[in-house]
């Protein structure tokens, strides 16, 4: 994290950022949204069918990890960032009447709408609940798999988010998540900069920090794949891409069961 980085201010942004998503998704927006996105990424429609269309509306992810996740019936998934919740009611498709689904965010429109949708499909293995990532609400142990889209690369403590990840997954846990990234490390000019955090670019951590971040808690088997087909839109974060190798990937590693 840049020492020189308003942290107060990040919030603040990120949250009316998302605030807009939840209210008015048909907006014009930094980033791309909607079904549209989702199946480019990889989302099945099959899936898709099924989930609220409001929340898919709403969806503003970057990309597909649910085969790394490899869902099974039964399982308690954690959802960072949840959104309108669109990724959580996809997991609740695959775990079935007998798992959990737990969304976490800290912006109250996104969550009110989330419940809303929830309660409206009649989903009950879906819960969502007021948080942040990087301090966890949870006791340890509580869950066979976390997955998260596009939301840890706005965290300014993303080493207190994998810490608090391996603490609260179960012995050989799934961690499957996407992300943005970059191939070298951004200036402090960037890394300081709320509003390029905000836009998903000043956040972007150089992919080895990245992974040895996962991997310092206690991570093993960590996978990377790139997703080219998820496309920048605004020109701050094209020209990112171009100067510093802003990209999006998906990403899998497992707790080691020590």
């Amino acid at each position: 994290m840049s020492k020189s980085l308003d942290v107060n201010k990040l919030e603040r942004e990120v949250k009316t950022v998302y605030r807009n998503v939840a209210e008015a998704p048909t907006d014009e927006h930094h980033f791309e949204m909607g079904r549209a996105l989702a199946e480019r990424l990889g989302y099945r429609t099959s899936d898709l069918d099924r989930v609220p269309a409001e929340a898919i509306d709403s969806f503003a992810g970057v990309g597909y990890h649910f085969d790394l996740a490899d869902l099974r019936e039964g399982d308690d998934v954690l959802d960072l960032g949840s959104g309108s919740g669109m990724d959580a009611f996809v997991a609740a498709l695959h775990v079935g009447d007998a798992g959990s689904v737990i969304g976490l965010d800290m912006t109250d429109e996104q969550l009110e709408k989330a419940r809303r949708l929830r309660d409206e499909a009649g989903m009950e293995n879906v819960s969502f609940e007021q948080g942040y990532i990087e301090d966890l609400p949870f006791a340890d142990e509580s869950f066979d798999v976390i997955v998260s889209n596009g939301v840890i690369n706005l965290s300014a403590e993303k080493e207190h988010v994998f810490t608090e990840a391996s603490r609260v997954l179960r012995p050989a846990g799934r961690l499957a998540l996407s992300d943005i990234i970059s191939e070298t490390r951004m200036p402090e000019s960037i890394k300081s900069n709320a509003d390029l955090w905000a836009a998903c670019i000043g956040g972007a951590e150089q992919v080895t920090d990245y992974t040895d971040m996962i991997e310092t808690p206690g991570f093993d088997d960590v996978e990377v794949r790139e997703n080219p087909q998820y496309e920048f839109i605004s020109e701050q974060a094209t020209n990112a891409c171009q100067k510093y190798g802003v990209r999006s990937i998906s990403l899998s590693a497992r707790k080691n069961d020590q």
